[in-house]
C-alpha cells in the first residue's frame, strides 16, 4: 500500500507550488495512473514521494515513510527517465554495480537481464542501446531489489506499440504479485485501458481518483484535435455554426495554437476551416481526458453546446495516520540513506566497467616509458627521476598525473551519470562511499606506481644495459615518497571531483599542488630561521611512554623527512583542505532540507 498525504511542494517565486495538497492511494495487488498533462505536476509528485524534493506531506509505502526503511532499494524501484549510467559501460557491468549498490547478489543480473527480455545484449554499450532496450535495461534495474512497490515516471514514452504492451504486461505481473505498481502518464485512454485506478493530477492538483472503468465512463470523451495559427477565428467559427445547427459543439482551447472540438468530427472542423479560409496544420479524432479546462468558465467557448462532463472527482481517500504521521507537518524532509550498500564492491566495479581505466594505465606506462628512455640517455638525469619518468619542465610525472585523473573520475562520474540516485538526486556523500573510493584511488596509485617503475627499470636495463643502473641507499625513502606522492595526487582527484562535483576539478586541484603550492612552501621551508624537527622521534617516544624499537625510529624518521618536503607539506595542506570543503559543502546541503 502507498499511501500519499498532503504532497506540497514548496512554493516557487511568483507561482503556486508545483503540487499543492495532493492526496491519494495506491493499493497493493493493482496498477495506479498518475495521469495529466505536461506541466500538472507528476514529477514531482513523484519526488517528493522519494524525499529528493523539499516540501510538506508524507509518503508510506506499507506503513513506513522512506527514511525509516533500512534498505529503499529492496522496498520501492524508481525509473525516472533514461538510464544515467556511462555511456561505454556494458549493460551487464552496469546491472552489476548498481547489485552492488542495492547489496544484492550479482547475479540478480544476470536473473533479471533474461526476465526484461535483454537476453544477447549484455555486452552492448549503454550508449548503443535503442529505446526500448534502454527502458527495459530501467526497468531490470528498478527491479534488482525485488522490490513491493514501482514508482514509474513515464515508462511508456518513445516506445512502440508493441513494447509499450510488453511493459504493461510486465507491470500487470508485477502487481499480480502483490506489488504496488504506480506510473506516470499524460494518455488518458492508455491509463484507462493499462491501469486499475487513475489519478488525476491538474495544475498540481488532484482532480479525480476512480477506478479505471468509473474514469474511463465519466471523464473520456471523442474529440478532433486541431493545431491552427488561427485558433481564435476557427474557433468562433466552429461555435458561430453549432449554434446555427443547434448541435452540442463544445470548443476548448488548450494554449497557444491548439483546440479541442467536443460534440463533432474532423470533416465537419475541416470543412468549417475551409470554408472561413483558416488554414488547418493538424487534424486529428482522439479520445482524451476531459479536464479541468473542460468545465472551467475560460476554457468554454461553445454557444450551444451542452457543457462539459463532470470531472467525476471524489473526496480523498480516507488514509488512517501510522504512529509517526507527525513527520509529515514539519515541512522538514530527512532524505534516505542512498549510499551503496557495499560500497568497496560497487567502487571497483565501477573503476574497472568503463574503458578509460585501462587506457589512462596504458597511456601513463607508454609515456612514462618513452620519458625514461629520453632521459636515461641524456645520463644527466638522477635515476629516481628516470625511474618515475619525471622531466624538470613537467610538474608532475605521469603515474601522478594518472592517479589524479583515475581519482577525479571517481566522483566526477558520479556527477555526470549519477546512477545511484533513482531521482537524479545529488551523488551519496556519506563516508562509507568517500572512504571506499579514497581506498581503491590508493591502491590503485599503488599498483600504478610500481608498474611504472618497473616497466621503465626493464626498459632501460633492454635498451641500455644492467650496468647503468646502481641503486642508492636511500631507495626507502625513495619509495615511500613516490608512493606518497600518487597517493596524494589520487585522494586530491577524488575530493576535489567531490567538492567541485567534476572530474575537471579534481585534476585541477592535483595540478594546484605543484604549480601553485609547492613553490610557496619551498621559499617558506627554505629561509634561515627554519628548524629542524630532527628530534621529533626521541621526544615522541617520552611523551608517549612505551618505547618502541630503533627499526620503528627509522620508518618514523623517514616518514617525517617525507612529510617534510615541500610537496609533501603541500599535498598535506591540501588534502586537508579538500576534506574540510567536502564536509562542510555535505552539511550546508543536509542544512537546506
Amino acid at each position: 500500500m502507498l499511501q500519499a498525504i498532503g504532497l506540497t511542494s514548496m512554493p516557487r517565486r511568483d507561482r503556486p507550488p508545483a503540487v499543492d495538497d495532493l492526496t491519494f492511494e495506491a493499493p497493493p495487488g493493482s496498477v495506479t495512473a498518475l495521469l495529466g498533462p505536461a506541466g500538472a505536476g507528476k514529477t514531482t509528485a513523484l519526488r517528493l514521494m522519494l524525499e529528493l524534493e523539499p516540501g510538506r506531506g508524507i509518503t508510506y509505502f506499507r506503513g513506513r515513510p522512506l527514511h525509516r526503511i533500512a534498505h529503499p532499494p529492496r522496498e520501492v524501484g524508481v525509473l525516472f527517465g533514461d538510464i544515467p549510467g556511462h555511456p561505454s559501460r556494458t549493460l551487464r557491468g552496469h546491472l552489476r554495480m548498481l547489485c552492488a549498490a542495492a547489496g544484492v547478489p550479482a547475479s540478480r543480473a544476470d536473473d533479471l537481464t533474461r526476465a526484461v527480455g535483454l537476453t544477447g545484449l549484455e555486452r552492448r554499450r549503454l550508449g548503443t542501446l535503442p529505446i526500448g532496450a534502454d527502458r527495459r535495461l530501467g526497468l531490470a534495474a528498478a527491479l534488482l531489489g525485488a522490490p513491493h512497490t514501482l514508482l514509474l515516471d513515464e515508462p511508456g514514452a518513445g516506445l512502440s506499440v508493441s513494447e509499450s504492451a510488453w511493459l504493461h504486461e510486465l507491470l500487470r505481473a508485477h502487481a499480480a504479485d502483490g506489488g504496488t505498481v504506480l506510473y506516470t502518464t499524460e494518455d488518458a485512454k492508455g491509463a484507462a485501458r493499462n491501469a486499475d485506478r487513475v489519478v488525476t493530477l491538474a495544475g498540481g492538483r488532484l482532480v479525480a481518483d476512480q477506478g479505471a472503468t468509473e474514469f474511463a465512463r465519466t471523464r473520456l470523451r471523442p474529440r478532433v484535435a486541431v493545431r491552427t495559427p488561427q485558433a481564435a477565428r476557427l474557433a468562433a467559427a466552429v461555435t458561430q455554426e453549432a449554434r446555427a445547427a443547434r448541435r452540442p459543439v463544445e470548443v476548448v482551447a488548450e494554449g497557444g495554437s491548439r483546440l479541442s472540438v467536443y460534440g463533432s468530427d474532423c470533416a465537419a472542423v475541416g470543412d468549417t476551416a475551409f470554408r472561413h479560409g483558416v488554414p488547418i496544420h493538424r487534424l486529428a479524432a482522439e479520445t482524451g481526458d476531459t479536464g479541468p479546462a473542460a468545465s472551467s468558465p475560460e476554457g468554454n467557448m461553445s454557444g450551444g453546446a451542452t457543457g462539459a462532463v463532470s470531472s467525476g472527482a471524489v473526496p480523498p481517500p480516507a488514509v488512517p495516520a501510522p504512529r509517526d504521521a507527525a513527520d509529515g507537518g514539519s515541512g522538514r524532509v530527512r532524505r534516505p540513506a542512498r549510499s551503496p550498500l557495499r560500497p568497496l564492491r560497487y567502487e571497483i566495479r565501477r573503476l574497472l566497467g568503463v574503458p578509460s581505466t585501462p587506457l589512462v594505465v596504458a597511456a601513463v606506462l607508454l609515456v612514462s616509458v618513452a620519458l625514461a628512455l629520453l632521459l636515461g640517455r641524456g645520463g644527466r638525469a638522477a635515476l629516481p627521476a628516470v625511474l618515475a619518468g619525471w622531466p624538470a619542465i613537467s610538474p608532475l610525472p605521469p603515474a601522478a598525473l594518472g592517479a589524479g585523473l583515475l581519482g577525479a573520475f571517481s566522483f566526477g562520474e558520479e556527477y555526470r551519470y549519477p546512477a545511484l540516485t533513482s531521482g537524479r538526486g545529488a551523488v551519496p556523500r556519506r563516508p562509507g562511499l568517500l572512504f571506499a573510493k579514497l581506498a581503491v584511488a590508493a591502491v590503485v596509485a599503488l599498483v600504478l606506481g610500481a608498474a611504472v617503475v618497473v616497466a621503465d627499470l626493464e626498459a632501460l636495463r633492454f635498451v641500455y644495459g644492467a650496468e647503468l643502473i646502481a641503486v642508492p641507499r636511500n631507495w626507502p625513502t625513495l619509495c615511500a615518497s613516490w608512493l606518497g606522492l600518487l597517493v596524494g595526487c589520487a585522494w586530491a582527484g577524488v575530493l576535489g571531483a567531490g567538492v567541485f562535483r567534476a572530474a575537471a576539478a579534481g585534476v585541477a586541484a592535483v595540478l594546484a599542488v605543484p604549480v601553485a603550492f609547492v613553490p610557496l612552501l619551498q621559499k617558506a621551508l627554505t629561509g634561515p630561521s627554519v628548524r629542524s624537527a630532527a628530534g621529533l622521534p626521541a621526544r615522541l617516544r617520552e611523551f608517549a611512554g612505551p618505547q618502541w624499537s630503533p627499526a620503528a625510529d627509522r620508518w618514523l624518521s623517514g616518514g617525517l623527512r617525507v612529510l617534510g618536503q615541500p610537496a609533501g607539506v603541500a599535498l598535506s595542506l591540501t588534502l586537508t583542505g579538500l576534506l574540510c570543503a567536502y564536509v562542510l559543502t555535505g552539511l550546508r546541503r543536509k542544512a537546506r532540507w
